[in-house]
């Protein structure tokens, strides 16, 4: 069966197109470049594609298809599977569509407002939701928009990576960014601590803790699967953000860091259980102080 000749021209405009957009950007190629590159007219382009905007979304469709399908097929799923049927789907996709539809996903938010681009709008709060889980409070949303983020955007920034070997990397970001925190609630608060910067024994055990192994490794395939973030940080807790932040209000230099809050801290940042924020509210210190303890030497 022969081939349509409209439906070929169309399909030789989307090859170039996606040449030209990957050589020189989508903002910096012209309609004119992509029909001298076919010998065809600007208005023969026009005739197929009436906007270059309709030219980047007819890109971008089988991403957007894709990662369409995976939400709805995760969308039955119990929660724990649901949750990493999408992040490992949305790896792979992305993977598929790397080159150069990977950089084209993230080009589409500087093009009009038109329907792909509430699609994907749709797709990433799908995504959210489903890696958040039910009841989610902000701690667990925070980390569902962090995970997205982790399995997208290594795919522009480490384009000579294989496939093989990024998709490891970035799939153990993921495990590592949303390890359950560790489950000693019941560890009493050490009597010298009551004197110190820290509100509660929660803040204690967040700031000293060492994060264990599971945390710091990939976890085995059936464990990885089953690990779903809790919202244990003392920095959650109304109190104790109150209390932090009254310290942290306190006028006059912020107090400096004792040897094993500094190590504390320095765990808790390199193992990426908590953010700078969450360390200053537990150690009872400013950010400031906090950074300057994870910069120095």
């Amino acid at each position: 069966m022969t081939a349509d000749p409209a439906d070929d021209t169309r399909t030789r405009i989307l090859r170039a197109a996606l040449d030209l957009f990957a050589e020189h950007g989508y903002q910096r190629t012209s309609l004119r470049q992509i029909g001298e590159r076919l010998r065809l007219t600007k208005t023969a382009v026009l005739y197929h594609f009436p906007a270059k905007e309709h030219l980047l979304a007819a890109l971008v469709e089988p991403l957007v298809a894709d990662l369409e399908a995976l939400l709805d097929s995760a969308q039955t799923q119990p929660i724990d599977q649901a949750r990493w049927t999408v992040l490992e789907g949305w790896v792979d996709i992305m993977l598929a569509h790397r080159r150069p539809l990977g950089m084209l996903f993230h080009d589409i938010a500087l093009v009009g407002r038109g329907d792909t681009y509430h699609r994907l709008i749709v797709i990433a709060m799908r995504a959210n939701d489903l890696i958040a889980g039910p009841d989610a409070g902000r701690r667990e949303r925070v980390r569902a928009v962090q995970a997205v983020a982790a399995c997208s955007d290594p795919i522009v920034f480490f384009t000579d990576v294989s496939d093989e070997v990024l998709r490891a990397d970035m799939l153990d970001g993921v495990r590592r960014l949303l390890a359950p925190l560790p489950a000693d609630a019941e560890a009493p608060l050490p009597a010298d601590a009551a004197a110190g910067p820290y509100a509660d024994a929660a803040a204690w055990r967040h700031a000293t803790t060492t994060v264990p192994a599971s945390a710091r490794e990939s976890p085995a395939p059936g464990i990885a699967r089953d690990a779903t973030p809790r919202n244990t940080s003392a920095a959650t807790t109304p109190g104790a953000v109150g209390a932090a932040a009254h310290r942290r209000r306190r006028p006059g230099r912020p107090p400096a860091l004792g040897r094993e809050q500094v190590e504390a801290a320095r765990r808790m940042h390199a193992a990426g259980t908590h953010s700078v924020d969450a360390i200053a509210a537990a150690l009872g210190v400013s950010r400031a102080t906090v950074y300057r303890h994870l910069t120095a030497p």
